[in-house]
């Protein structure tokens, strides 16, 4: 007869009886109405099916229709694992920023060097310092590649540099760590998708104008592909991560055979050729402005090592990996790009960037794979943000965990994502490019601050989580953080310097934004105090008795459903009808003694006709509680058929419940009622003792 039924109390159900068609037949039925529903693991354990998950009104069916069409089905909690990413899909999602910042860290470091030339009045003479500059940039960034390689395998549980510097320096320094993090990611959006209009524009100027309008699209588009999922993400970033790798390797490739064997192009003069004679001081402050320009091409670094959990097992080995590839392959583009734009003379204008530039010398203007490798570029750039889109819920996830973030951002949506992670990152991105004009080089000093303030934090938390462990082969580990921590500080000191006042933006933010998690933690802090059970704690009885009081309008069946509910919680009850209309009030006073006799109508006249606060006081002053009592508030509160209805019922009801909330030894119980023929399940069945001719009619 299969497993044994429970019904709702958890005892067994008796399965029923039945005669069949000829004597002495007999069958058992076993009914399970809540099968459909829901399946027991064990005694008083049910499992929700899919079913128990469906809308029950129309809108909410239709919403839940759409929602599936633009975001795909709902996912089960066990199907997490195969949203787990292989390395291919990392590299496309967490490595796209890293990669694309090829497209703009020469650039930046070429406009470094020629605003110092323009200001020195010679020019284009120190653009040659590009390509040792780019070497020095490609040596850091295996510093720092091979630092986050270490927290990854030391720190497996995400959250990069936060993680860190809680363990190592504690809360105030993971906090400021958090913050730089959650800045970085939101500009990381907003200058991969501005670099990425500002491709589209060399293409086609004639979009100048609308170069805002296409940033925040992307952006858009970028959510809603986030949204499905980091499995569904992957799938659509994957071909063109790897589509600009191609095109941008080819391209590196034939301008290398151009300049080297065929001896095309034109190098920048040197420094000799035009009589520039640096000292050693100054050529050295000179590399450094130039060296921090281009350190923009190192941020995205930090992303694996903050979504190791995203990765499919085993997680801390395949981040590990995936992260050696990644900074190999953006060392190559970097230095290749550079090595490019050294050997063809390209200098930085207004209207086409560098590496257009650049793909114009090699495949020529208008060609076919001039067109493709910009196409790929875009896309790349776009999708670069994605990188943030994939690490920035993930850490909020972390910090809401630690109660730094509102819990909310803990929440996995239908599709197992960090949903709210993912729209408040678009929208805080969206208002960024909207407010900066989705200006690339306006947004990128922002953008390094952050993130070297970020790193400059990590590699010192590494350098303390080596002296205290101290495991086998920690001096060279040691070593390595030390010199990045160094390095980073030094570039962070110098972007911040050589950028101000625009770069002092993330100074004044950082301090706001740990302020704003220390004020939400102290909160958690405060109220679990308040709530906390001690263990071993025993609670009998309560000692407590309750008293009910409802305010009523008026005497319908939503006013009598609501003192039959207050009665079932106390003999002690009462309704306070609030009036301007004193006769109105004598006349429901005469109707309300026939139809609910034993319940004490209080009618409290309002000359000034306001309803709420002359209710308090009447709490406070005619009816105050007494020692060890409990005052129960029942409203009768409407419930919306309609969006419109929201505006004509229950303004009066919460108004009342604002006011309350928060008043000791007191508590709001809302009484809802609505239309029969719409709430299915809401009619009421009203246990009056008798009826007669001023009764309220049925119906």
């Amino acid at each position: 007869m299969g497993e044994e039924e429970h019904g709702e109390d958890g005892q067994p159900r008796p399965p029923r009886k039945l005669r069949g068609r000829k004597l002495g037949d007999r069958r058992v039925r076993v009914e399970r109405p809540e099968a459909e529903f829901f399946r027991y693991s064990s005694k008083d354990t049910l499992v929700a099916r899919p079913r128990a998950h469906e809308e029950k009104r129309a809108l909410g069916r239709g919403l839940a229709v759409g929602r599936r069409m633009l975001f795909g089905r709902p996912l089960a909690s066990d199907e997490e694992a195969d949203e787990r990413l292989p390395k291919r899909k990392a590299l496309a999602i967490f490595s796209s920023d890293a990669i694309s910042s090829s497209a703009y860290a020469t650039e930046e470091i070429l406009r470094a060097l020629l605003l110092a030339g323009a200001t020195a009045g010679v020019g284009a003479a120190y653009l040659g310092l590009a390509l040792p500059v780019s070497i020095g940039l490609a040596v850091l960034l295996g510093v720092v590649a091979l630092s986050y390689r270490m927290i990854v395998v030391a720190y497996p549980t995400g959250g990069g540099s936060y993680s860190v510097s809680k363990a190592t320096f504690g809360r105030m320094p993971s906090l400021v760590a958090a913050s730089a993090l959650l800045v970085g990611y939101v500009l990381t959006v907003a200058v991969s998708v501005s670099s990425a209009a500002d491709q589209v524009i060399s293409a086609i100027p004639g979009l100048a104008d609308y170069h805002a309008v296409i940033a925040v699209s992307a952006v858009v588009l970028i959510t809603l592909a986030n949204l499905r999922g980091l499995r569904e993400a992957g799938n659509i970033f994957a071909i063109p991560t790897y589509l600009f790798l191609g095109m941008a390797l080819l391209m590196i490739g034939l301008g290398a055979y151009q300049i080297v064997v065929q001896g095309m192009g034109t190098a920048y003069p040197s420094m000799q050729e035009t009589a520039v004679d640096l000292g050693s001081l100054a050529l050295v402050l000179l590399a450094v402005r130039a060296f921090s320009a281009g350190a923009v091409g190192l941020t995205g670094t930090e992303a694996i090592a903050t979504g190791v959990p995203a990765f499919k097992p085993p997680e801390a080995r395949n981040a590990a990996t995936t992260l050696a590839v990644m900074s190999v392959i953006l060392g190559t583009l970097f230095v290749g790009i550079t090595f490019l734009a050294n050997g063809f003379g390209i200098i930085p204008a207004d209207d086409v960037t560098v590496i257009a530039q650049a793909a114009e010398a090699v495949f020529g203007a208008g060609s076919l794979g001039f067109f493709l490798f910009l196409t790929f570029t875009t896309l790349i750039l776009m999708l670069a943000a994605n990188t943030s889109f994939a690490a920035f819920p993930v850490l909020a996830a972390v910090l809401a965990a630690d109660r730094f973030f509102p819990r909310s951002f803990s929440f996995r949506g239908e599709r197992l994502a960090y949903t709210l992670g993912i729209v408040v990152l678009g929208v805080l991105a969206s208002v960024l490019i909207v407010a900066f004009g989705g200006d690339t080089g306006a947004l990128i000093p922002l953008y390094a601050v952050a993130i070297f303030t970020d790193f400059t934090i990590s590699q010192a938390g590494m350098v303390r989580h080596w002296l205290r462990n101290r495991s086998k082969g920690w001096r060279p580990r040691l070593a390595v953080n030390a010199v990045g921590a160094v390095i980073t500080g030094v570039i962070l000191v110098s972007v911040t310097v050589s950028k101000a006042p625009e770069s002092l933006l993330v100074l004044v933010v950082l301090p706001l934004q740990v302020g704003v998690m220390w004020f939400i933690r102290r909160e958690y802090d405060t109220v679990g105090v308040e709530l906390e059970v001690e263990e071993g704690q025993v609670f009998g009885p309560p000692s407590k008795r309750n008293r009910v009081l409802v305010p009523v309008m008026n005497l319908s069946r939503a006013t009598i459903q609501s003192i039959q509910f207050g009665r079932s919680l106390s003999d002690d009850i009462k309704a306070v009808h609030i009036t301007s209309e004193l006769e109105a009030a004598e006349a429901l006073r005469r109707r309300w003694e026939k139809t609910l006799p034993g319940v004490p109508l209080v009618i409290v006249e309002t000359p000034y006709r306001s309803l709420v606060v002359p209710f308090l006081h009447y709490l406070d002053v005619m009816a105050p509680a007494e020692e060890g009592t409990v005052t129960i508030v029942v409203l009768p509160e409407y419930v919306p058929r309609h969006f419109w209805d929201r505006l004509l019922y229950n303004q009066t009801a919460a108004k009342l419940k604002s006011a309350l909330v928060g008043r000791p030894d007191t508590v709001v119980a809302d009484v809802p009622y609505g239309s029969e023929r719409t709430h299915r399940g809401m009619q009421l069945h009203l246990p009056l003792s008798h009826h007669d001719d001023d009764a309220p009619p049925r119906g």
